[in-house]
């Protein structure tokens, strides 16, 4: 993937069987590209993926066929796989994080 192309997300659609999440592909000296990266409803309803992460997954998705169609994948409508969701999980796992301040325990008690 080219360094000098611009990766925008503009939003998303709920659809009754999916999320399409669109994003704006630009390179210097051409024409706005337009992509959409469907995530299922059911994947949410799993907690395969969170709402909250659902855009960085997409674009994760389309940095991938960006760079192996030399940025100009053949189609412009994507799905994300059951497999591309665990891959993405498993690469980032979110640890819980530690209250600093936690109570201590009480040693008469």
């Amino acid at each position: 993937m080219s360094e000098n192309i611009i990766v925008q997300f503009v939003g998303f659609q709920a659809k009754p069987l999916a999320r399409e999440y669109t994003f704006t592909v630009r390179e210097r000296e051409t024409e706005p590209r337009e992509y959409v990266i469907a995530i299922t409803n059911a994947a949410f309803n799993s907690r395969r993926v969170r709402y909250q992460d659902a855009p960085d997954v997409c674009s994760h998705k389309l940095h991938r066929e960006l760079a192996a169609a030399e940025n100009h994948p053949p189609k412009s409508h994507f799905n994300l796989s059951d497999a591309e969701l665990d891959e993405y999980s498993a690469t980032h796992t979110h640890k819980p994080l530690k209250y600093p301040y936690a109570p201590k325990p009480d040693p008469e008690a």
